[in-house]
């Protein structure tokens, strides 16, 4: 089997995996309590996604020293928090990084 053949066969299985369960689910089948717990799973996930990449370094070590990740995220926290603007946090938080990395 070539490596082709078989990310497209992973392809597939995770699609149809992900699609079966959301075609077979219906919202009527939860009730109000599950959907409320199931309405934080989103904030649970964010946190665990970007905290390896702002605070991690390739090696899977902290790295807080000399570390612009760490100042970028923390303007763009403070950018989204006053604007409540998801664009306006992305811009500022890469722009702020960029800028921390070839300029400074």
């Amino acid at each position: 089997m070539s490596d082709w053949t078989l990310i497209i066969y992973c392809g597939i299985i995770t699609y149809l995996t992900r699609f079966l369960m959301i075609a077979i689910l219906k919202k009527e089948m939860f009730n109000d309590k599950i959907r409320d717990v199931l309405s934080y799973v989103p904030s649970a996930i964010f946190p665990a996604i970007i905290f390896p990449a702002i605070f991690l370094d390739n090696f899977g070590s902290f790295q807080l020293d000399d570390n612009p990740k760490i100042l970028a995220a923390a303007i763009a926290m403070v950018i989204g928090i006053l604007s409540k603007n998801i664009l306006a946090t992305i811009f500022s938080g890469l722009a702020s990084y960029w800028f921390l990395i070839f300029v400074v």
